[in-house]
């Protein structure tokens, strides 16, 4: 028997035979799948994510005019948290600040498709809104409030304010606390420290600090995110109670023939006699059991003779015994005479 180099095995085959797949590359293939958000698996992601690229693409390619009031009538500052908050709210997460190639229009398939197959579309969407909503009160409203005590002028109220940079930050942390030991500080390592950086250059206050607020928001979530994912998984861990099943050539329990004491199957029920139906019923066996005898009473031709038939649940007719057949033989005639003789004479 030859040994054969599996190495060069793929270089003798035919130019045109198919070279099999490697796993390994099967495995990063259906990693890198579970990035890309599908109307299935994700919808909440997929659906969101088509108006979010309709929206990126009318702003770079629509007219300047029109997207220009467009985010202005959908920026959550002061004023218009004041005047039509849910309208605002809604409208400010409709729109990618900095466009799809920023990191938050990248980062946002990945990490929130990575928390809705975790946790379902419903959390998901839960989280991301709350995230939304808290971080933009909480760094509004302190605005209000200064510009009414006066420390800030009234042109405050009225800002450039949107994106989903607030409700990613929340999923990113949610998603975070939900991963092992390592992974977890990874992420949230990453996350500080861009929440750091932002505090440290202050670009823009408000949404300086949101994003701290907005990822220790999503971390507040994770414990009521584990504790559905961990009851959903001990639910369906706990096997449902299968229904009694009848074993072959078995009938159900209520109309399942009585057993006798040792296998006998009388086809009445317990207790039932039989002048009920009419006349006695004989147990009916099989080949197999027919040639055990004698362990069934009231059967067995011993048993009839020595009770009568009244031993057993199956009650027959006492048998007649019949006369002992004597035999011609030596054994079987001159010695019962001789047997008889003896005993009619005297002692």
């Amino acid at each position: 028997m030859t040994a054969v180099d599996p190495a060069g095995a793929h270089e003798d085959a035919p130019a045109g035979t198919p070279r099999r797949d490697i796993p390994g590359r099967r495995g990063r293939l259906r990693a890198l799948r579970q990035f890309v958000p599908t109307p299935r698996a994700t919808p909440f992601t997929f659906c969101y994510g088509l108006v979010l690229l309709a929206t990126a693409v009318y702003a770079e390619f629509g007219d300047e005019a029109t997207v220009n009031q467009l985010l202005r009538d959908s920026s959550t500052d002061a004023a218009h948290l004041a005047d039509r908050p849910l309208v605002v709210l809604v409208a400010s997460a409709l729109w990618v600040a900095g466009g799809l190639w920023s990191f938050f229009g990248l980062a946002f398939a990945p990490v929130l498709g990575a928390l809705e197959r975790r946790v379902g579309g419903l959390r998901t969407a839960g989280v991301f809104l709350l995230g939304h909503v808290l971080a933009t009160l909480a760094t509004e409203l302190p605005v209000a409030g200064a510009v009414a005590a006066g420390r800030l002028p009234a042109a405050s109220l009225h800002r450039l304010d949107y994106g989903i940079s607030f409700g990613l930050m929340a999923a990113l942390g949610a998603l975070a606390c939900l991963q092992p030991t390592r992974p977890k500080w990874v992420l949230l390592g990453g996350a500080s420290l861009m929440c750091a950086q932002d505090l440290v250059e202050f670009a823009d206050p408000l949404a300086s600090w949101g994003h701290p607020i907005a990822l220790l928001t999503g971390c507040a979530c994770h414990a009521l995110l584990r504790d559905g994912r961990d009851s959903d998984r001990a639910d369906a861990a706990v096997p449902l109670p299968l229904p009694a099943q009848a074993e072959p050539g078995q009938r159900e329990p209520s109309r399942a023939p009585q057993q006798g004491l040792a296998g006998g199957v009388s086809p009445g029920g317990v207790g039932e006699e039989p002048a009920e139906r009419g006349g006695g019923e004989v147990v009916r066996r099989g080949p197999a059991e027919a040639q055990a005898g004698g362990d069934v009473m009231g059967v067995d031709d011993g048993l009839h003779d020595a009770h009568g038939g009244e031993a057993g649940p199956v009650r027959v007719s006492p048998r007649v015994p019949r006369p002992v057949r004597r035999g011609g033989g030596a054994d079987g005639g001159g010695e019962e005479r001789r047997r008889d003789a003896d005993a009619l004479q005297p002692r």
